[in-house]
């Protein structure tokens, strides 16, 4: 039996879809059942979060495989990023060598470091670290930018696109080489079904190219059908606007200071796509996902 987390997510809903697809036995760890639409009737779950440590033992019961997907990238009511995306992974895998669970599998960040810039790519750094050290089989991806059509991050650039001009934190020149989910999906689905074993170095969850965040932004507002001029705004008033934002709004604020952290963080390898056609998957272009309209 597979324990999954983070199954509503943006790589998540696909990963479910085609493990089920495949006959596999899945539970998932969720708050919200309904956000599972038409998957819910075909997994076991597991009501509960991350933050709530009490009921991992019983999720993980007869579990051999563990796939941990959930984080978050802001603070929540429920707890901090280092609550929800930290403790929470020591603690399922406690829970995990407990339960007698063989393999464990994790996506993590290209270059992922503990020294980061991001509280969310440090506890990333911490959260890999801890699976490599747990003694069970581990399965690591290192990934860039995924992203779905319909994901909250696409989302949020289509409101935002439709002000007189697109605000960007920084100067624009972040490196990614984003991938699709479904891509994303059918390489971690192959090599948990093939029983892949992970490199010392991981394996590269990457699209075909790399982009800048203005390349991804101008890829974006062409599929919205309105190309709107880029404000670069500097990261010493990107940080005091969105402070001042999340001060006024709250757990609504569109964007939080270190989720536009993220967008000046480069995140590239040489690597480029060889381990996923290894995997037998071979990815396609942004353009290709999000079509100019």
């Amino acid at each position: 039996m597979i324990l999954l987390t983070g199954a509503t997510g943006t790589l998540g809903k696909p990963l479910l879809s085609r493990l089920t697809g495949a006959g596999e036995t899945v539970r998932v760890l969720v708050r919200e059942p309904r956000r599972l639409g038409s998957q819910r009737v075909k997994v076991q779950i597991a009501i509960g979060n991350l933050a709530d440590r009490h009921g991992f033992d019983k999720a993980m019961r007869g579990v051999d495989t563990l796939i941990h997907l959930g984080a978050t990238t802001r603070d929540q009511a429920r707890g901090s990023i280092q609550e929800v995306n930290g403790l929470a992974t020591n603690r399922l895998l406690s829970a995990a060598k407990r339960a007698g669970v063989k393999r464990v599998v994790y996506v993590s960040s290209i270059g992922a470091s503990p020294y980061s810039k991001s509280r969310f790519i440090r506890m990333q750094a911490l959260s890999r670290d801890a699976i490599l050290g747990s003694g069970l089989e581990p399965l690591v991806f290192e990934a860039s930018v995924i992203y779905a059509t319909d994901d909250p991050w696409i989302s949020l650039l289509r409101r935002l696109n439709k002000l007189p001009v697109m605000p960007v934190p920084g100067d624009g020149a972040s490196q990614y080489q984003p991938i699709w989910a479904e891509d994303a999906a059918d390489a971690v689905t192959a090599a948990i079904l093939n029983g892949v074993s992970t490199p010392v170095r991981g394996l590269a969850l990457v699209g075909p190219e790399v982009l800048t965040h203005d390349q991804i932004l101008k890829t974006a507002q062409r599929h919205f059908g309105a190309e709107k001029p880029l404000l670069h705004i500097s990261p010493k008033w990107s940080r005091r606007l969105l402070h001042a934002q999340e001060a006024y709004l709250g757990p609504s604020a569109l964007a939080t200071w270190g989720e536009a952290q993220l967008m000046q963080l480069s995140s590239v390898t040489t690597r480029g796509t060889t381990d996923l056609r290894e995997l037998g998957v071979d990815p396609i272009n942004m353009a290709e996902v999000l079509p100019a309209e």
